[in-house]
C-alpha cells in the first residue's frame, strides 16, 4: 500500500470515527461504511432497523443522514474537499451515500467539528431562560440548504402538542411489539456499544411537554435537575415530500442543528416518538397547518448549570467498517 493510499484510508477512517458519535434512533447506529480507494460508502444496516417502531425505515434513514453529515463536517474541518452523492444507485437502495475525496480545501467548520465530541442528548428539563429568536432563525436558514424547513410550534399550540406527545406515549406503551423493541435496546448486553443506558434516561418530571419513558420499570438513572423547560423551544423539521431522500436530507439538517446547538452552548433532545407513531405524526402535521411532512421534532433549550449529559455507548470504528 502506498503512503498516499495509506494516508487517504486514515483520513476516511478518521471521518468514520467522528460519525460513530452521531445520535440514532434508540442508539441503534444502523449504518455500515466501506472504504474504496479515495471513496467512502455509507450503507444502511437493515439488521439494526426497528421492525415495529420504524417499519418504513424513516428513522433509520434519518439516523444515516446524521452520520453522513458528521463525516462531511469532519472532512471539511481537516481541509478535505468531498463530493457527496446521495442514494446513487436506484437498484441498491441501501447504498445511502458515496463520499469521494476531491482534493484539498481551506479548513472550515472547526466549531462544528469540535462540537461532535461534546454533543450528547440531554433529556433533563431545560432552564426558564429563553432561546433567542436569532438562533432559531439561524437554524431555519442552515436547514434550508438541505431542502429541509424548520417550523416552531407556537405558544398557543403547546396544549395541543402536549396532547400529541401524550397520545404518542400511550400508543407506544400499548403496542407489545414496540415495547419489546424498547426493552431490547434499553437492556443491551455488556460491551455491545449501543442502546440506551439507564444513566442517560430521566424519570417523569413536571415539564411543559412530556418526553418518552425509556424505562417504564423506573430504572432511569439521571436526576432531572431544577429545570422545567420553561424556556425550551419546540422545533419541527419538515419537508415538502416524504421519500427516503427527504428522510436522508432531514438527518443532515438535524445533525447541523444539533451541532450548532452544542457549539452555541445550548442543548437539545430529539422527540422521535411523536414522529414514529402515524397517528401522532398526523396530529403534528395539523399543528403545522398542513405545511408539509413532519420528520423530526427537537426540544432546544438552555441547559441548567451542572454536569454535562452522560455519554451513550458506541461501537468501535472497526465494527462499522466492512473490509474490501
Amino acid at each position: 500500500m502506498s503512503d498516499r493510499t495509506s494516508t487517504t484510508e486514515e483520513t476516511l477512517r478518521s471521518a468514520v470515527a467522528a460519525a460513530r458519535l452521531a445520535p440514532s434512533i434508540f442508539n441503534t447506529q444502523p449504518w455500515r461504511w466501506q472504504i474504496r480507494d479515495n471513496t467512502l460508502e455509507l450503507r444502511a444496516d437493515r439488521s439494526r432497523q426497528l421492525a415495529a417502531t420504524d417499519p418504513d425505515g424513516r428513522m433509520l434513514m434519518i439516523s444515516c443522514g446524521v452520520a453522513l453529515h458528521h463525516v462531511r463536517v469532519a472532512l471539511a474541518a481537516e481541509g478535505h474537499q468531498a463530493l457527496v452523492d446521495t442514494l446513487p444507485d436506484a437498484e441498491d437502495p441501501d447504498l445511502v451515500a458515496r463520499i469521494t475525496l476531491a482534493g484539498a480545501a481551506a479548513p472550515a467548520g472547526a466549531r462544528l467539528r469540535e462540537a461532535i465530541a461534546r454533543r450528547h442528548t440531554d433529556r433533563r428539563p431545560f432552564a426558564d431562560t429563553p432561546v433567542s429568536e436569532a438562533f432559531v432563525d439561524q437554524l431555519r436558514t442552515s436547514s434550508e440548504t438541505y431542502g429541509v424547513y424548520v417550523a416552531e410550534l407556537a405558544r398557543d399550540s403547546m396544549v395541543r402538542f402536549q396532547v400529541t406527545a401524550a397520545r404518542a406515549g400511550e400508543l407506544d406503551e400499548g403496542d407489545p411489539a414496540r415495547q419489546a423493541e424498547l426493552l431490547e435496546w434499553t437492556h443491551r448486553p455488556t460491551g455491545s456499544g449501543d442502546g440506551v443506558p439507564p444513566a442517560t434516561a430521566v424519570p417523569a418530571t413536571p415539564r411543559k411537554i412530556p418526553l418518552r419513558t425509556f424505562f417504564p420499570d423506573g430504572a432511569e438513572g439521571l436526576l432531572p435537575g431544577p429545570g422545567h423547560d420553561g424556556g425550551a423551544r419546540y422545533l419541527v423539521l419538515w419537508t415538502t415530500d416524504d421519500e427516503p431522500s427527504d428522510w436522508l436530507a432531514t438527518g443532515q439538517a438535524m445533525s447541523l442543528a444539533l451541532l450548532e446547538t452544542t457549539a452555541s452552548g445550548l442543548a437539545a433532545s430529539p422527540m422521535t416518538d411523536v414522529i414514529e407513531v402515524p397517528a401522532s405524526r398526523m396530529l403534528l402535521h395539523r399543528l403545522l397547518d398542513n405545511l408539509g411532512h413532519a420528520q423530526v421534532a427537537l426540544r432546544v433549550g438552555v441547559p441548567v448549570a451542572g454536569e454535562a449529559a452522560p455519554e451513550t455507548p458506541r461501537r468501535a470504528v472497526a465494527e462499522m467498517i466492512t473490509e474490501k
